[in-house]
């Protein structure tokens, strides 16, 4: 397993497989990919997590993270969540935050973020604001 930079556009078949298969593949696509880092795990050459960080003064919004189906359960999001929260350290920012769909919010609990009980949603999806102050 390698945690690697990796460009905008690949990072959109994941998103669009894991996260929103039911929408058209531009869903996915966000206006402001091209001022974000994107990272990916793969395993030999094969691309299985993915995520999208954006940096606004000493804060990082993370998104989109998600892992193939079949290489869920396997600890890899959690060593791309790891990865990224350690990039916030050696950057000295402040906070690093997320949407967290609400079904997955004891996953983020597990790192030290914080519900922050900021609760919307998007496209029949319910969300809840976590974050972490560094």
């Amino acid at each position: 397993m390698e945690i690697r930079a990796i460009k905008a556009s690949q990072t959109w078949t994941i998103r669009h497989e894991v996260m929103w298969p039911d929408k058209p593949f531009e869903f996915v696509q966000l206006a402001e990919d091209d001022s974000g880092l994107h990272f990916g795990v793969f395993i030999g050459e094969k691309l299985v997590s993915i995520v999208s960080c954006f940096i606004d003064g000493d804060e990082m919004q993370f998104r989109k993270l998600a892992t193939l189906e079949e290489y869920q359960g396997k600890g890899i999001a959690s060593e791309l969540l790891r990865f990224i929260l350690k990039l916030a350290k050696e950057k000295e920012l402040k906070k690093v935050w997320c949407n967290a769909r609400t079904n997955k919010k004891s996953f983020y609990e597990k790192f030290g973020m914080s519900d922050t009980h900021k609760i919307f949603t998007k496209s029949g999806k319910n969300f809840t604001i976590m974050e972490i102050l560094l």
